[in-house]
Formats: structure tokens, C-alpha cells, sequence
């Protein structure tokens, strides 16, 4: 079972992967941004496509009072089921992106 000390690098691990990522589309940068003494984790896309601006947060993650707060997961496969996988409690991962009255329904923390 994964331990709350842990869960900063679990998250940055997770972010770090994904920002190798590399979209297939026109000239689009990743960046990852880690705030480490605030325990704030972003990754966001930033270029062009053409003509088009592309500007757009794929990644929002923050760990307070000990859990982990996804507060927007734009991947594919999902970060809590990734964290999950690594041992992270459900009752310690809250679906922020969620209304608070609908994470009640789900498995994991409602606050």
C-alpha cells in the first residue's frame, strides 16, 4: 500500500511520463509545471496548429489534507486509475473535476 509521503512522487512520476508525450498535431510544446512546496501539478500544451492557438491544460493534480485532488484529467486511461495500480487507497483520491454532490457515487473520496 502506497504511503502518503509518497504520493508527491507518484504524481510527478505519472506528470513526467505524460509530458513526454508529444502531440501529433502542428507545433505544440508540453509543459509540465511542479510547485512542489505548494503540492500543485499541471501539465498543459502550449503552440500552434496552423492558424489555431493551442493552449490547454491536459493534467491538474493537487495533494491536500494527505489526498490527492485530480482536479482535471484530460488523458486517456485516467491518473486515479493509474495511481490506484501503484497502491494509492480510493478514499485517498478525490475527483475534484467532479460536482461534490456526484463523488458520492463513485468509489473514491468525496472530499
Amino acid at each position: 500500500m502506497a504511503r502518503v509521503e509518497d504520493y508527491p512522487r507518484y504524481v510527478e512520476e505519472i506528470i513526467e511520463r505524460y509530458g513526454q508525450y508529444k502531440p501529433a498535431y502542428g507545433d505544440v510544446e508540453v509543459q509540465t509545471i511542479i510547485d512542489r512546496e505548494h503540492y500543485h501539478y499541471q501539465l498543459i500544451n502550449v503552440g500552434w496548429n496552423k492558424n489555431q492557438r493551442i493552449r490547454g491544460c491536459v493534467l491538474h493534480v493537487d495533494i491536500k489534507d494527505n489526498r490527492i485532488w485530480i482536479q482535471h484529467d484530460g488523458t486517456e486511461t485516467g491518473i486515479a486509475n493509474e495511481l490506484v495500480e501503484i497502491g494509492v487507497p480510493k478514499q485517498d483520491i478525490v475527483l475534484a473535476f467532479l460536482a461534490p454532490y456526484k463523488r458520492q457515487y463513485t468509489d473514491f473520496a468525496v472530499n
